[in-house]
């Protein structure tokens, strides 16, 4: 929510595709998130900047190989404890060529990642075997709270406080968590 408050133009925009899907008469159903575009491009892009965890589970290597990157090769011994950092993945300037840490959900347009492991350069729930077993439920349920929250809701900053004025420094633990909390004032928007 805080980086849709702190970019009023891509809150528009998802909001009028909400409007347009489900229109203001009713709530969004799971049935319409298939057809949220805008939405599930946002919920990429904040996948991108702002994941849960910093690093997946720990794997082991079960054989002696080599991995190339580009000029880079290295040895990984077999029984080596690998560590995944899916933050530097999503902050990777070769992955994303530019404006690595603004929030712009377009740049999925085409850029198909998709968020089930199969595209390396974003991986908020692992990959392969060891993914997250809750994918499912957790993709159509963060799709369906922000979608509610967005289409219900229209929302403001209290005390004038303008959106460029928001602080979205994060804090680097085990999981990645905003320094301040944010506070908001919501109206309803619907007509029913």
């Amino acid at each position: 929510m805080s980086e849709l408050l702190k970019h009023p133009r891509v809150m528009k925009k998802l909001q009028e595709e909400l409007d347009h899907v489900v229109e203001r008469d009713r709530m969004v159903e799971e049935t319409d998130l298939t057809n949220l575009k805008y939405l599930e491009m946002v919920t990429k892009e904040s996948l991108k900047l702002h994941l849960v965890a910093l690093l997946l589970v720990p794997r082991e290597s079960m054989k002696d190989i080599d991995v190339v990157l580009g000029d880079d090769r290295y040895f990984i011994p077999k029984k080596s404890r690998i560590i995944v950092n899916s933050w530097v993945l999503g902050q990777d300037p070769k992955a994303w060529l530019e404006n690595l840490e603004e929030f712009l959900p377009e740049r999925f347009i085409d850029h198909k990642v998709d968020l089930r492991g199969h595209h390396f350069e974003l991986l908020p729930f692992g990959s392969s075997r060891q993914i997250c077993p809750g994918i499912c439920s957790g993709l159509t349920n963060i799709w369906l709270v922000v979608a509610q929250l967005v289409h219900c809701f229209d929302w403001a900053l209290p005390n004038g406080i303008l959106p460029e004025e928001l602080d979205m420094s994060k804090k680097f633990c085990l999981t990645l968590s905003r320094v301040e909390h944010l506070v908001v004032i919501p109206s309803y928007r619907l007509s029913t």
